[in-house]
């Protein structure tokens, strides 16, 4: 049996993705995203944690996330933690943690801020794959 591997996370791509075609055929997209965590210590001011996590997309929801994705653009990931391990050059033992995603969200797009109220079109709709 299975043990419950699942995420949810909201962030805003680092960088844009990055695709790649595998010779079975399969595409792969790889991004970052920063997930903000806002908080306020007993004493003091409020204090803004930022944590990064590397999400990987499989087939047509890798193609559609490097079609629509771009740096700066919110996301909401849902999917499960996988952890990679390898021997470095060295002999040491390296592992790695990321998101493999089974479902990706894209947030509205923003428009620039400069453009007038009159002039602004609606925001580009937020598809869900």
């Amino acid at each position: 049996m299975n043990s419950l591997n699942s995420i949810l996370l909201e962030g805003n791509l680092v960088r844009d993705p990055e695709s790649k075609t595998l010779p079975s055929g399969s595409e792969v997209c790889n991004f970052s995203i920063a997930a903000d965590r806002f908080y306020k210590p007993a004493e003091g001011e409020l204090e803004k944690e930022v944590s990064y996590f590397d999400v990987e997309a499989w087939a047509r929801l890798g193609t559609a996330c490097a079609q629509n994705l771009k740096k700066g653009r919110g996301v909401r990931v849902v999917g499960r933690l996988k952890q990679d391990r390898w021997t470095d050059p060295e002999g040491k033992t390296k592992s790695k943690v990321k998101i493999v995603a089974e479902h990706v969200e894209f947030k509205p797009v923003k428009k620039d801020a400069a453009q007038s109220q009159e002039d602004m079109a609606p925001a580009e709709p937020a598809p869900v794959f």
